[in-house]
């Protein structure tokens, strides 16, 4: 396993982790009342296109998955479009999902959703810019020893801990607390965000300390 490539994957990793942390810095300094709980729903949609992006513009300029075979533009505008349907589902499939764990039905339509779009961004986007459209891989990924790359390793490290910290940040909820933060789904998002950070910075660190005893094959 080269250590070049392990760096670059730490590099990306920690671009998308301070992007997080700007996300809730940045905008306070052209709006006054902005923060992170007060204007929670501004701040999901604010992380979520940041990190969309950033991972859209590593995946161009990393190229984790590079094959060597060349595919036309017609085939590179059909895989786009199926990247888009596939996030799209993976929102829907997202927010049927918190509803059924006991998120609001009717009420806070609003909030769920936009919750289901910053899991769908600290998840399947990085499965799609990764794995491309392709749920087969995304099975193979996720399953025992499935990973061929340290970038798989890293895609299942992420999702696995931004899915747990959603989790988790759902048990303050019921509390008699009576904490601004515990306004649905401030403590859910802020709870996948914190899982996302530390998968990021785990993800590289677990990599290099198993370095000699991980092996990829192609498949």
């Amino acid at each position: 396993m080269k250590e070049a490539e392990i760096r670059r994957l730490f590099a990306a990793n920690l671009l998308c982790f301070f992007s997080v942390i700007l996300t809730a810095v940045l905008p306070g300094f052209v709006w006054d009342t902005f923060t992170v709980l007060g204007t929670h729903l501004t701040w999901l949609c604010i992380c979520s296109v940041c990190v969309s992006t950033l991972n859209i513009i590593l995946h161009v300029v990393l190229k984790p998955n590079l094959t060597p075979k060349r595919s036309s533009f017609a085939h590179k505008i059909s895989r786009f479009l199926k990247c888009c349907i596939y996030f799209f589902m993976s929102c829907i499939l997202f927010h049927a999902i918190i509803v059924l764990y006991g998120a609001p039905l009717i009420e806070s339509v609003t909030e769920t959703f936009l919750f289901a779009v910053l899991l769908s961004t600290f998840t399947t986007l990085q499965c799609l810019c990764i794995l491309g459209p392709n749920v087969q891989a995304w099975i193979r990924v996720f399953s025992k020893n499935g990973a061929t790359s340290i970038w798989e390793s890293s895609l299942r490290i992420t999702t696995m801990c931004s899915i747990l910290g959603a989790w988790f940040g759902a048990f303050p909820i019921p509390l008699d607390w009576d904490r601004p933060w515990q306004v649905w789904p401030i403590s859910c998002s802020l709870g996948a965000t914190f899982g996302y950070m530390a998968g990021l910075i785990i993800a590289p660190l677990w990599i290099h300390w198993n370095r000699k005893q991980l092996t990829y094959k192609s498949r």
